[in-house]
């Protein structure tokens, strides 16, 4: 007994409460094994918070997509992969914003002949319900295998003229969009970004098959009410293809062709499908419409009774184009805003718009800027505006009508813009019931 010592050992950290209750424990197994076990209907409310709170990210879309509809989880999806989130142009809904985005960023790396169409075909079941729009600025064209068509690519000349264009082929969106029924928006644009010292003209190329893809596709996509191919180099051609699908659409109210090839031809042939759909905003901007061009818009632009804006910036209208539209206008009783900036109008184009100030009562905004009216082309404005009550946007910068005449009209929209806020403020209108 004398050599025997008596010691007492102890854990200064073990307590009680560390041990886990068993309700704990069932959760932490749950989340763990949630990819091959996904439990969580059969769960109470307060389980289900702290399962979703702990469930990874990373889990495969098959097993999260349709069964999980907390928001909370999808927010950390999409913050997880995005520094910038801003869902109020998704529905204010982040489930949708991840499988929008998350689409377009599998269409936007899609190489054609190389990436596995499965992506795209095993994803339409899961985001079918969830994609309203759809925004793609990059379409990547197949690999060049082959070193000689590789140099005959090269070519400024060979691609400006379409040639090789069996090798620039892109994915074609017909099975995809046509598969979801709640697809709203499409705002395409067919070349590469970030191409650096890679930059080749056919990367830019949409092709003849691309179009005649994309207009059977979007004329199946019934839904659809907002179709944008802007910066794609669409010419006449491509325009009619794609009118010819479009016409009678029973839901597009806004097409945008803006910064492509359009000329005359492809003008009017947009002027068939105004009065044959039911376009209320059409955007031409940037593209190489003449005179003609414009006399087919304003043609159908007198008979038409739906479209409210048009946009006609950045074109070769010439006072012929724009006297044409100002005929129009005097019979037009729908177009609200108009912008013809950058046509090289002059002083006769005034003086028609001068009378459609004095009679039409609907347009609220016109855009003259960087034209050239001159002195007398702006007294003819001021002299029409004097008794109009509408107009409340009238832009004339550098559009040479003087600064005294510029001020004057500018007086005049303000007391208009005045007029009509105080009405909207004395009439809200009547929320439907």
């Amino acid at each position: 007994d004398l050599y025997c010592t008596h010691r007492i050992i102890e854990d200064p950290e073990w307590s009680l409460a560390t041990v886990p209750h068993l309700t704990e424990l069932c959760l932490q197994h749950i989340v763990h094994n949630f990819e091959k076990n996904p439990i969580l209907d059969r769960l109470l409310p307060e389980h289900q918070r702290k399962v979703l709170d702990r469930l990874s990210t990373g889990l495969p879309l098959a097993v999260t997509a349709n069964l999980i509809s907390d928001e909370d989880y999808w927010k950390r999806c999409c913050t997880e992969r995005w520094q910038v989130c801003d869902i109020s142009n998704y529905g204010d809904s982040w489930k949708r914003m991840f499988f929008e985005r998350h689409l377009e960023n599998i269409l936007k790396c899609f190489i054609p002949n190389t990436t596995d169409p499965k992506q795209v075909l095993e994803l339409i079941p899961l985001c079918k319900d969830y994609v309203w729009k759809l925004e793609v600025d990059q379409f990547l064209p197949p690999v060049k295998v082959d070193q000689k068509e590789e140099k005959d690519d090269l070519s400024d000349t060979g691609s400006d003229f379409g040639l090789g264009e069996v090798s620039t082929h892109h994915y074609d969106l017909g099975v995809l969009i046509t598969a979801l029924p709640h697809l709203e928006e499409l705002h395409l644009t067919y070349g590469v970004k970030d191409c650096g010292m890679n930059f080749e003209w056919n990367l830019f190329n949409f092709t003849h098959q691309d179009c005649c893809n994309l207009a059977v596709a979007v004329k199946m996509c019934h839904n659809l009410k907002v179709f944008k191919l802007t910066r794609s180099k669409v010419d006449d051609d491509k325009t009619r293809l794609l009118v010819r699908n479009l016409l009678d659409h029973p839901s597009l109210v806004e097409l945008n062709l803006s910064h492509n090839l359009l000329r005359d031809k492809g003008a009017r042939a947009v002027g068939k499908l105004i009065n044959r759909s039911r376009l209320e905003t059409l955007d031409l901007c940037n593209n190489q419409i003449c005179h003609l061009g414009a006399q087919a818009l304003a043609q159908a632009l007198a008979e038409n009774s739906t479209l409210t804006s048009l946009n006609l910036r950045l074109n070769c209208l010439e006072d012929k184009g724009g006297e044409a539209i100002g005929r129009a206008l005097l019979i037009n009783t729908t177009l609200k805003s108009i912008h013809l900036g950058s046509n090289s109008l002059s002083e006769p184009t005034a003086m028609l718009f001068s009378q459609v100030l004095a009679q039409n009562t609907t347009l609220t905004s016109i855009n003259f800027s960087c034209n050239h009216l001159g002195l007398d082309g702006g007294k003819q404005l001021l002299e029409g505006l004097k008794d109009n009550n509408a107009l409340t946007e009238f832009d004339l910068r550098l559009a040479e009508v003087g600064q005294e005449t510029e001020y004057l009209i500018h007086q005049i929209v303000w007391a208009n813009r005045e007029a009509a806020r105080l009405g909207a403020q004395q009439h809200p209108p009547t929320q439907p019931l």
